[in-house]
């Protein structure tokens, strides 16, 4: 079986640099807050060339605690409308309704799958404070043109950034375009902790002051609480972990990169419609995502072929039983894409026979 990610092959490569960092926090005898949690925060940073970093458990926290602390420091209230693909995973939609404000679901571009400025300027209301574009799969969304829309309306700009680390435009990446983005180090990321992480970039010094706050149960000095917080801290050990990981960032996605070249000059069969990027910089391929009419049969053909495929995602956020208010919405090309589109293996540790006997088996899917 050629497996769509193989997380304990990836890891194994580091296996000595992952065990030294763990024991080096065990020994410290500090597991919260300390040397390793700053030390990332300032690599991490560094790496998106931003002001701040700041670790939290989880990417939905990392949504979530921006827009509480914009919340909390007066530029949004309960109410307020923001901007946000339909086509994306649910976590984007759940940072925006968990603080009370409302989603307004915008149609995607159909070839790029991100967000398409001309349908956010349509949705556009009085009651419009956010936009939050989603660097879906790994391609980075449309920034200057997003950017001029916010600036034009005064809207907050979160980048929800899961699936983007290091893409960019022009060497600006990801995290350092909106006025905040949220990132996950969820273990099949491309950088991936060994288990739950997170983190906030952004260059406002208030809002960093006030993520840091909330983040530890909304104290900034110690059993002094300014707001009522949460627990969300990354701890040292996967602050550590994401220390060696970050180091090895840039040769993965070379490699995700070259995968997803060959990919796209070799698989040639007409019924499969292949993701479109225009410059490698722009994507760091987080998934590689083709589509066609008839994704479940070509699933099975594939895995009867020893190939495995995930489905991202199945179900839009609107369609969901969670949100059963918004069911009756139709948004008819986000759902066509999650009627169509499958994942294809994309692991940097795939060797070159697997990549051909992948592109082999779909060329030969009938």
């Amino acid at each position: 079986m050629i497996n769509f990610l193989d997380l304990q092959k990836i890891n194994n490569q580091y296996q000595k640099e992952l065990k030294e960092a763990c024991a080096r926090v065990i020994d410290s005898g500090w597991y919260i807050m300390g040397n390793e949690l700053e030390s990332f925060e300032r690599e991490f940073a560094e790496y998106c060339g931003v002001k701040h970093a700041i670790g939290v458990a989880n990417g939905l926290d990392a949504l979530i605690l921006v827009i509480r602390a914009w919340k909390e420091v007066g530029k949004l209230k309960a109410g307020d409308e923001v901007i946000v693909p339909a086509n994306t995973y649910i976590a984007s939609v759940l940072a925006i309704t968990e603080n009370d404000l409302v989603p307004v679901f915008v149609e995607p571009n159909p070839v790029t799958y991100n967000l398409c400025p001309t349908n956010v300027r349509a949705a556009i209301t009085a009651k419009t404070k956010a936009i939050l574009p989603v660097h879906l799969y790994g391609l980075i969304s449309p920034m200057p043109e997003l950017i001029d829309i916010a600036k034009e309306h005064n809207l907050l700009m979160l980048e929800d950034s899961a699936q983007a680390h290091g893409a960019n435009i022009d060497g600006k990446k990801v995290g350092n375009w909106g006025d905040a983005a949220g990132f996950s180090f969820y273990p099949g990321k491309n950088l991936g902790a060994l288990g739950d992480a997170g983190a906030i970039t952004t260059n406002d010094d208030e809002l960093a002051q006030t993520v840091k706050a909330l983040r530890n149960y909304g104290s900034h000095k110690k059993y002094e609480n300014l707001y009522q917080g949460i627990n969300s801290r990354l701890d040292e050990i996967q602050a550590a972990m994401l220390r060696v990981k970050l180091k090895f960032l840039g040769q993965e996605t070379a490699r995700r990169r070259e995968i997803a070249n060959c990919y796209r000059s070799e698989i040639t069969n007409p019924l499969i419609q292949l993701p479109e990027w225009n410059n490698d910089e722009n994507h760091v391929f987080h998934l590689f995502v083709i589509r066609t009419e008839n994704r479940d049969e070509l699933q099975k053909y594939l895995t009867d072929n020893s190939i495995q495929t995930v489905i991202h995602y199945p179900i839009p956020p609107h369609k969901q039983p969670a949100y059963a208010r918004w069911n009756q919405k139709t948004f008819p090309i986000t759902e066509k894409i999650h009627q169509q589109v499958l994942s294809l293996p994309i692991d940097p540790t795939m060797t070159d026979d697997c990549i051909n006997t992948v592109i082999r088996i779909i060329n030969g899917y009938e």
